[in-house]
């Protein structure tokens, strides 16, 4: 079931479009404007006003040594790989290479690609036809095979490095979000256990962690599934290695790079751990899983949102088309096509059909603007080939976000004790190099202090390793340390760091969506990297604030002080209230606001007051101000009301409002 000849949308047309035109032809006509369509696919390294098709036909000692510089250039901007195009100068134009001179390019590169440990693969190859003057084809007016094989050629070929040590493994996170009973589980068991589903939820059992969410079908915790794939770009699978059952060591050793997937939970009682995941984990991409028979329904806009609203680049699953009838799927289709067009999400629907969809597409995804949407089924296995090969070729634009040459930063996402080994830390390497043996400071405590200590053991995807690198998760064993002094959101630094834990900050932010008005005193829980704590509004540049208001807001931290540093994004929420930010300013203790002696106006003085004597149960906001009249001036905290919490709660000022 595909949506071949839907007219449902723009986008499906233009999916369809971008299927029947060859590569070549979607080329900009400036040669200027070629790196910026290709991103990383230009080959770099090399003076421009060389000809590549002459450098790979005539593969002298001199050209060898330029191509290994060429495709060194490139793995290393790539991160152990890169997807290659064969065919095409570095301006765009076509080598016009026929299918003798296309194979001896393919074999020069080959050779030179050896020189460097890394594979070539063909992902996709595709012939040009020439024509004649009479506007045919030479098969078509019947010419010799000589004749015909004057079409030209070119290829996408994927170069990657062979595996070879575990702390070298090139690494990408995915968290799966999406509504439950979408089927995210599912996917993910399918694809990393190597089987089909039975359509009765077999494939995703293996992936549960707790009694209860095999019982409801439910995921309430996160889930961490890896997924392997060989130099050659085949996926890791147990019939690989003959094996009935593959261990994480097994996948580790064998796969230059490892898919790590974050199951996140998809139900609304779980949207602090879903929240968490996103913003702790540091994902590369989000995968968005949508039922074709339930359509976008429940947390699908909310995760959606969350994605867009951390600037985490978005590809979308349609599940269950074995068993969704063709009018329900048009209605999935032209509903979700409508939400990504909105001015809200301003994304790019391309629906992937073709081998061709996925390498185009996943050649400009870095760009956050195309949403890539597949449409499979776990129980047939229809759209997984396509799904599996994006995966492959796909890389993270990590440039400028991880930085192994500045100082150690670990942010702390998790926390163990292992019998025998002690406290274990697991988290993500925003910056530096970790070493076995390496003191650090770990921190902050309640009272904002560090505290140094030894990492005796590092572990990346459960196998032990000697260093992580920036960029990378991993476990850290740490020495006399007691894991109920560490929590999640706790930091390491190196000894030598100016480490300093603050409990006010100032932000710049964005509400995305609040019923009424937010003002001083508002209290939401803030997520901010791998912190996740309570936070109240101290100070702002505006009187009060409303859905699609900006502001410099200062939050102060209700329980303890925490790490952050200025640019890091944020996210709060409170509710249905949700909000986006940047931090822009740190305040230390000794800059922390003194009580103000003739405070702002409180929210509840800048909505409309009741009108005066309303009848009896007439105006339900002048019962809430009576009932928690009542409860402040008798001092009772036993009697507090439904109304009374939820007042404090939006306005944070009923009861300054009465003292008043």
């Amino acid at each position: 079931m595909t949506t071949n000849g839907l007219s449902v949308s723009d986008a499906v047309a233009l999916a369809q479009q971008l299927a029947a035109t060859s590569l070549s032809d979607t080329l900009p006509e400036n040669p200027e404007d070629h790196a910026s369509f290709f991103g990383e696919e230009v080959i770099g390294g090399v003076d421009a006003n060389i000809c590549l098709r002459e450098l790979y036909l005539n593969a002298t000692a001199e050209n060898m040594t330029k191509i290994i510089n060429q495709l060194e250039d490139r793995l290393h901007t790539g991160q152990g790989e890169t997807l290659f195009e064969i065919g095409l100068e570095e301006d765009g134009k076509s080598m016009d290479l026929t299918q003798s001179e296309f194979d001896m390019c393919l074999e020069t590169i080959r050779r030179a690609a050896d020189k460097l440990n890394a594979d070539v693969t063909v992902i996709h190859q595709r012939n040009t036809v020439v024509l004649t003057s009479s506007g045919k084809s030479a098969q078509e007016e019947g010419r010799s095979n000589a004749d015909a094989s004057r079409d030209y050629f070119y290829a996408h070929a994927l170069i990657r490095r062979r595996p070879g040590k575990v702390e070298e493994m090139t690494e990408l996170r995915i968290c799966v979000v999406g509504n439950v009973d979408a089927g995210k589980s599912t996917l993910l068991g399918v694809l990393t256990k190597d089987m089909l589903d039975d359509g009765r939820g077999r494939a995703r059992v293996n992936l549960f962690q707790h009694k209860h969410e095999i019982e409801s079908g439910r995921t309430s915790s996160v889930g961490m599934e890896i997924m392997g794939f060989d130099s050659k770009g085949h996926v890791i699978t147990p019939s690989m290695l003959g094996k009935a059952k593959l261990t994480w060591d097994d996948i580790c050793l064998h796969s230059p790079k490892v898919l790590t997937f974050m199951d996140l939970a998809g139900h609304e009682k779980y949207l602090k751990t879903t929240v968490f995941g996103m913003t702790g984990t540091s994902p590369d991409f989000a995968m968005l899983m949508i039922g074709s028979n339930a359509g976008i329904i429940g947390m699908t806009k909310e995760h959606l949102g969350l994605a867009l609203a951390l600037n985490v680049p978005v590809f979308i699953v349609i599940t269950k088309i074995d068993m969704c009838p063709n009018n329900v799927l048009e209605s999935t289709i032209s509903q979700l096509t409508k939400i990504l067009k909105s001015s809200g999400c301003r994304k790019i629907p391309m629906f992937i059909n073709t081998v061709g969809d996925v390498l185009v597409t996943a050649g400009n995804f870095v760009s956050e603007r195309i949403c890539p949407i597949f449409q499979v089924s776990n129980v047939t296995g229809q759209g997984l080939d396509l799904l599996k090969l994006f995966l492959n070729v796909i890389h993270a634009n990590g440039i400028g976000k991880y930085d192994p040459n500045q100082p150690v930063e670990y942010q702390i996402t998790d926390t163990f004790s292992v019998p025998g080994v002690g406290t274990v830390v697991s988290g993500t390497v925003i910056n530096g190099i970790v070493h076995v043996g390496d003191q650090l400071l770990l921190g902050p405590d309640a009272n904002g202090h560090f505290m140094s200590t030894m990492v005796k053991s590092i572990h990346r995807k459960r196998v032990n390793v000697p260093v992580a690198l920036a960029g990378h998760s991993a476990s850290f064993a740490l020495k006399k340390v007691k894991r109920a002094g560490i929590r999640k959101g706790m930091v390491m630094l190196s000894k030598n760091a100016v480490a300093k834990a603050v409990y006010e900050f100032e932000a710049e932010i964005l509400v995305l969506y609040h019923s009424t008005t937010i003002s001083q005193k508002y209290q939401a829980m803030l997520h901010c990297g791998c912190v996740r704590q309570t936070a109240k509004i101290i100070g702002m540049d505006k009187q009060v604030l409303r859905t699609g208001d900006r502001a410099f807001v200062r939050f102060r931290f209700i329980q303890h002080p925490e790490y952050l540093k200025v640019g890091t994004r944020l996210l709060f929420r409170e509710g249905r209230t949700k909000g986006v930010g940047k931090v822009v300013r740190l305040f230390t203790e000794a800059e922390a606001l003194k009580p103000n002696p003739h405070p702002q106006e409180d929210v509840n003085t800048v909505r409309k007051k009741p009108p005066n004597n309303p009848p009896s149960g007439s105006n339900p906001i002048a019962i809430e101000k009576k009932a928690s009249r009542r409860h402040h001036h008798h001092g009772g905290g036993h009697g507090t009301t439904k109304a009374d919490t939820g007042h404090h709660r939006t306005g944070g000022g009923a009861s300054v409002a009465v003292k008043t």
